[in-house]
């Protein structure tokens, strides 16, 4: 009994380290992309307005339908997922690289608070950036596109798990990283063409059925269509699929990011 309610007094006691830690590391996150709002709010807008016009407006007329829907309403859930995707995973990526470059990381990790706390306020600052960027970029979109939510359990919880799990595999890159260089390297080269190749602008019934095969081995895939799924109703793979997929490698990337900070992985190396 009196482990139990020191167990119950810790977790409402707001003082405690933990808590304390947890809103500073959140605050701090915040602060710090909506305090440089110009450079971080508003080019992913600019740039999803390029894609519309570009992509939806001049060559979507030549397109035409595709999935049963125009080709603007169609590319709108894969554009806010890469605006989702993008955001979450640089947002932790360069802010604890940052950190490390700082020198004030491994304050926290000799601090007594636990490596959960620390890596859930980064991880809470990354889907913060991701939601506040993914809801500009819907705003945008409906000056291009008209659609509705066909479901919007399936919107809410693909665009949490997606900003969790980017911002956990930002906060793995920038547990790694080196070098200001590094913090870009998997964005550019990775996270972009996968993005490309990952149903944003097609679908992959247009593919030759090799292609198909090989396109359903990317894990974007199945998070853009998911995401489609609950804005139009249409998806080129399994929805269960698709959600195991997500919880299987967020549950994954927690892990190991929980494991570098035991390990203290890029800091105390």
């Amino acid at each position: 009994m009196n482990e139990l309610a020191n167990f119950e007094s810790k977790a409402t006691d707001f003082g405690n380290p933990n808590w304390v830690a947890f809103q500073t590391i959140v605050r701090t996150e915040v602060r710090r992309f909506t305090r440089i709002w110009v450079q971080t709010m508003i080019p992913p807008a600019i740039t999803m307005t390029l894609y519309f016009i570009i992509f939806g407006s001049l060559i979507g007329r030549r397109i035409g339908e595709m999935g049963g829907f125009d080709y603007m309403s169609y590319i709108v859930p894969g554009l806010i997922m890469m605006s989702v995707i993008t955001n979450s995973y640089t947002n932790v990526s360069s802010s604890f690289f940052g950190a490390k470059f700082g020198r004030f990381v491994e304050e926290m990790l000799v601090s007594p608070i636990s490596n959960q706390t620390i890596l859930m306020g980064y991880v809470l600052g990354g889907v913060a950036r991701a939601l506040a960027v993914g809801v500009i970029v819907t705003l945008v979109s409906m000056f291009f596109a008209e659609f509705s939510i066909h479901n919007i359990w399936a919107v809410v919880s693909i665009t949490v798990l997606t900003a969790v799990l980017f911002s956990l595999l930002g906060f793995i890159n920038g547990v790694y990283a080196k070098r200001f260089d590094d913090v870009s390297i998997v964005p550019t080269f990775v996270l972009t063409p996968l993005t490309y190749l990952g149903g944003v602008f097609f679908s992959i019934d247009l593919l030759p059925e090799f292609w198909a095969s090989v396109a359903q081995l990317n894990p974007i895939l199945y998070v853009v269509n998911a995401f489609r799924f609950g804005i139009l109703g249409v998806t080129d793979v399994s929805l269960g699929i698709a959600y195991l997929i997500l919880i299987s490698v967020t549950v994954a990337a927690y892990l190991f990011a929980l494991n570098l900070l035991a390990k203290g992985a890029g800091v105390r190396s």
